[in-house]
């Protein structure tokens, strides 16, 4: 029960145990006329919903929310697709699957998939696209965002922000000593790499250092 209607039926029961202790007329049309006033109002209050439609608008408008990190992305002259794996999105009804596009960016949401929503953002889209011709589609188990190109050229990825990444790291390479390129590469992979990575770089780089104080690499490293 609505804890409003509660309070309502616990007001009505109190005036009814003053009526039947009630003697003088003045106060006995006093609460009388409270007594009809507050079974108007009780009689006026909605229904509570069934436990079931209540419990499904509570999952469907809350719950858990989820961030989608994980996607494979393709291209052809129109398009650019963003496949989405969702075990079951095929199952939802349609409005729950959202997608908003505006001229480089789109952002999708999946509304009460087993009781969780799921959220995916992608801003600074690498070239602008056409609102009116990108759209939605969902398959077994999977959303394909298809977004539409303005212009019919290929994109080396998806976002600014990618390239940006790619440029700076293409950049750390690109030096005009091909010894300091080296030493960038083998930085990165010892960083990047597991132990046995990082036994094998060392190992390396002890024998190229030895080998090079006896005399037989007359270069430094």
């Amino acid at each position: 029960i609505p804890l409003f209607l509660n309070q309502l039926q616990k007001d009505l029961e109190e005036v009814k145990e003053l009526l039947t202790n009630a003697t003088r007329k003045r106060v006995r049309d006093v609460l009388l006329a409270e007594k009809q006033k507050l079974e108007l109002e009780i009689k006026n209050q909605p229904p509570p919903k069934p436990k079931d439609v209540a419990e499904e608008e509570k999952s469907s408008l809350g719950g858990y929310t989820v961030k989608i990190n994980n996607y494979g992305w393709d291209q052809s002259d129109k398009f650019v697709k963003i496949y989405i794996s969702l075990n079951g999105v095929q199952k939802l009804p349609a409005e729950n699957v959202q997608v908003n596009f505006t001229e480089r960016s789109f952002d999708l949401l999946v509304k009460n998939l087993n009781g969780k929503n799921y959220t995916m953002t992608f801003n600074n889209l690498l070239k602008p696209i056409s609102v009116e011709g990108s759209s939605r589609k969902v398959k077994t188990d999977m959303v394909l965002v298809m977004c539409k190109k303005k212009r019919e050229e290929k994109w080396d990825c998806l976002t600014q922000v990618e390239k940006e990444s790619k440029e700076k790291e293409k950049a750390a390479y690109d030096t005009t000593d091909p010894s300091e390129g080296l030493m960038n590469i083998l930085k990165k992979m010892y960083a990047e790499g597991d132990d046995e990575m990082k036994r094998t770089i060392n190992k390396a780089w002890v024998e190229s250092r030895e080998k090079q104080y006896k005399g037989d690499i007359p270069m430094d490293i």
